[in-house]
């Protein structure tokens, strides 16, 4: 067998060891996301019993979804709420990280541990230790969420406004900027990836670039928009599909909460049906934000 293999040639055996290589890859995908991908669909348009040893399906056609629109008293609501969130903590979230990628990749003394703090997130962005730090954790015994909450969660937005003069503003303004100041840490908490996609594309702006703009006479301000922003256009792109897939599958974001409840309620069809709209809900916002943000993209070979 090994003469065999020995007789291929070398171009073959690349292909073989390529095909070898993503075979695990392609029958954990099959088994473990196509398989129960399809199965959850069949189950959205079927009432699910749960017999010994398997579950039995019933045809009901689309009660599923409408059980999830019409008669949920919770599932509309949190995805009302979920998607108005999405709405203004994304461009936060971007914003906040390509202004923190821009100092992180500037030269000061202390700059790897910088680094270092902003990308703690993502490795220890475990439930617990977010629910611990942002005053969620919600469990019997000396530690309370109230104990944790105070940390983050003192009213600086009234006071601040207070100290303004700025009074009797439109309680809906009013719900929106102290939503929004509450949620600082949870900004900051989910821009570790993003840092450093934008930290990737901004060490490849060519050294001629910034030479040309110096010889220019270019501000900073000028260098920016001139040529740092269209080089860094397609990374806001990709950065922008992932913090909306991001946030929209969050297991803390009350949809995701919903759908994970009626699971473990074994209302397994009209989770699969929850689970579906939300899909359908984020296949179409992705398709949007391409479409209209690839308009504005510069690509270098342009």
């Amino acid at each position: 067998m090994i003469n065999k293999f020995k007789k291929i040639s070398y171009q073959k055996r690349k292909n073989l060891y390529g095909y070898g290589f993503i075979g695990l890859w392609f029958i954990g995908t099959v088994v473990f996301f196509l398989i129960p991908l399809l199965e959850s669909l069949w189950w959205s348009f079927n009432e699910v019993k749960i017999d010994t040893g398997k579950a039995v399906t019933e045809w009901v056609g689309i009660g599923n979804y409408t059980y999830a629109l019409n008669v949920d008293e919770y599932y509309t609501k949190y995805l009302k709420d979920m998607l108005i969130e999405t709405f203004w903590k994304t461009p936060l979230v971007l914003i906040f990280s390509l202004f923190m990628a821009v100092i992180l990749n500037q030269k000061f003394r202390g700059r790897a541990l910088a680094r270092t703090i902003f990308f703690l997130p993502v490795i220890i962005a475990t439930g617990p230790v977010y629910e611990i730090i942002s005053g969620d954790l919600t469990k019997t015994g000396n530690i309370s969420s109230e104990n944790f909450s105070t940390m983050f969660s003192i009213d600086f937005t009234g006071k601040l406004l207070e100290f303004l003069g700025i009074y009797g503003i439109n309680e809906n303004i009013d719900i929106m900027v102290s939503g929004i100041a509450d949620n600082i840490f949870s900004v900051v908490w989910s821009s570790g990836i993003q840092i450093i996609i934008f930290l990737a594309a901004l060490q490849n702006i060519p050294q001629s670039a910034r030479e040309a703009a110096l010889i220019e006479g270019a501000t900073g301000w000028e260098f920016f928009w001139k040529i740092t922003f269209p080089y860094v256009s397609p990374f806001i792109l990709a950065n922008f599909i992932f913090t909306v897939i991001d946030l929209f599958t969050s297991p803390e974001n009350t949809v995701m909460g919903r759908i994970l409840a009626m699971r473990d309620e074994f209302m397994f069809s009209e989770a699969s049906a929850m689970a579906w709209i939300y899909f359908a809900i984020i296949f179409v916002s992705i398709g949007f934000i391409v479409s209209f943000l690839s308009k504005f993209i510069f690509y270098e070979s342009d």
